[in-house]
């Protein structure tokens, strides 16, 4: 049974947006939305209609959004009974292109990031566990029961999924807004190390217990979970940085088990 994300994410996918009438951030709220698995391949999105009302924009915004996306190959819109626009199967982000943005990345720049992405998700980890209600609590139990990270492309979207519902838990719109802006920005590159069986285990037990930590109400070891689990995709990834720059590392290398 494939792990989904609660009504929550959905719904602050779908959230008015703050500057209303830019065509850009209606593709780009979309195209986060494809990137963290929130919205599926083959699933039909809301009417163009129904997309205006929700962002709070023009249906000529709308439009003009959903263009971007069908350029960028994400969408595909089909006419006549049963119409409408669909998610398109996205290949996952091209190894080779992820590794030139790697090498083109200063290392001070990752461990910002790192720190950055850290901050965000340690805060959202307390706030889940000082918020979230006992039946929230269990349906993220649930939702990890039946997420899958027994492959690199699987654990890849599992985790950015797990992120936002701590987000989602947090019950803070700004943080889900931001948790979704990082990862669509950084999540590709720290995701890079759940290509390591090892890494991807360690990562895998700490979701476990950051989610104990949760039911317990337990905001400081949520938080001091969270940050252990960034730190360690964010020293893999750093560690990757400077294999290559020594060029003792191949490039191919980086990704295990797609």
């Amino acid at each position: 049974m494939k792990a989904q994300l609660r009504p929550g994410a959905r719904e602050a996918i779908f959230a008015q947006l703050i500057e209303a009438g830019r065509a850009e951030q209606v593709a780009r709220r979309l195209t986060d939305a494809i990137i963290l698995g929130v919205l599926t391949p083959g699933e039909r999105l809301p009417s163009e209609q129904e997309l205006a009302r929700r962002f709070g924009v023009a249906l000529i915004t709308v439009r003009e959004g959903l263009v971007i996306l069908r350029d960028a190959g994400l969408v595909e819109t089909r006419r006549g009974r049963g119409g409408g626009s669909f998610v398109i199967k996205a290949d996952a982000p091209h190894d080779t292109l992820l590794q030139a943005r790697l090498r083109g990345l200063a290392q001070v720049e990752l461990s910002d990031l790192a720190v950055y992405f850290s901050t965000i998700a340690e805060g959202c980890a307390e706030r889940a566990a000082l918020r979230a209600s006992a039946a929230e609590a269990e349906r993220l139990d649930a939702w990890l029961l039946h997420a899958d990270f027994s492959t690199t492309a699987a654990a890849r979207t599992n985790a950015g999924g797990f992120y936002l519902e701590l987000a989602v838990l947090s019950q803070s719109a700004r943080l889900v807004r931001e948790q979704i802006r990082l990862q669509a920005e950084f999540g590709p590159l720290l995701f890079l190390g759940l290509g390591d069986p090892d890494t991807r285990a360690l990562i895998t037990g700490l979701n476990g217990r950051i989610a104990l930590a949760i039911t317990r109400g337990d905001g400081q070891a949520a938080r001091t979970l969270a940050a252990d689990q960034v730190r360690l995709l964010g020293e893999w990834l750093l560690t990757m940085k400077a294999r290559i720059e020594r060029g003792g590392y191949r490039d191919d290398a980086i990704v295990a088990d797609a």
